[in-house]
């Protein structure tokens, strides 16, 4: 699934394509639902990433509301460039001006709303880490309500707080040194509150690093991050092999950790 900061990269790229004070030239919702639905000659305000949701905002008091999941994507092209997210096919919208082009790919949300009913879908995340409301103490409460529930479950639910997939979630837990599997409520005293940071730390620190997430010291490609992505190959701090694992059929649920150095319970 994506991380917050993905999304983040996303909502800037779109905001400074579209929210220009040039009119759509083209609005074009390919979902059943809304294929009518005809917002051309309007202006977008802006676009607001909100955990892992995209708002783009227009005038008049709409809201078009989408999430990426896990093989969605946007793009934005100059015009007279060729598209190249994917077939034809996949496009599910379609937004521009005379200058730019922005094409929604394998967009499993895709809804168009008030702007004043926002809260009926981002209203339920816990705060956002890459957002004005972030509040590392709510962050904590929230997480600290269900102490039988595993971290690693515990981080993915943006309830708790909104912005970490499955690689934030590996690569916290290995710097917590803490099995994924560990019940929250066991977590020793003060983990919980420096995870949190560190979670905002990260994030703060790769929203402006477009394909080059790091979460070590490391420069080299294949050291940027601890775990994620290195099952078999050796823990950068103890040489163990990394091991990963994942429920039968659940993708969304992977999960990277290295038996040396992560302490606690193992699927």
């Amino acid at each position: 699934m994506p991380e917050g900061d993905t999304v983040w990269q996303a909502a800037r790229r779109l905001h400074a394509a579209l929210a220009t004070d040039r009119p759509l030239t083209t609005f074009d919702l390919r979902v059943p639902r809304f294929a009518t639905a005809d917002l051309t000659g309007s202006t977008v305000l802006d676009v607001t990433p909100r955990g892992k949701h995209l708002l783009t905002r227009f005038e008049g008091g709409l809201t078009l509301h989408s999430h990426l999941r896990m093989e969605g994507a946007w793009r934005v092209f100059a015009p007279g460039r060729r598209w190249s997210g994917g077939p034809p096919h996949q496009i599910r919208a379609v937004l521009a001006t005379d200058e730019w082009s922005a094409v929604g790919y394998r967009l499993p949300v895709l809804e168009l709303i008030r702007t004043a009913d926002e809260p009926s879908v981002v209203g339920h995340l816990g705060p956002d880490l890459l957002g004005p409301d972030w509040d590392p103490e709510e962050a904590v409460r929230r997480l600290s309500a269900e102490p039988a529930r595993p971290l690693g479950e515990a981080l993915l639910d943006q309830r708790n707080l909104a912005g970490i997939g499955n690689v934030y979630k590996a690569e916290l837990c290995f710097l917590a040194g803490t099995s994924p599997w560990l019940p929250f409520g066991d977590l020793p005293s003060g983990v919980p509150a420096r995870l949190v940071a560190t979670a905002h730390r990260l994030l703060e620190a790769n929203k402006d690093r477009p394909d080059r997430r790091t979460t070590t010291t490391g420069r080299g490609p294949g050291l940027r991050l601890h775990v994620y992505g290195r099952e078999g190959r050796p823990c950068l701090r103890c040489g163990t092999a990394v091991r990963r694992t994942a429920p039968e059929g659940d993708r969304d649920r992977v999960t990277y950790w290295c038996p040396g150095c992560q302490k606690g319970p193992t699927p």
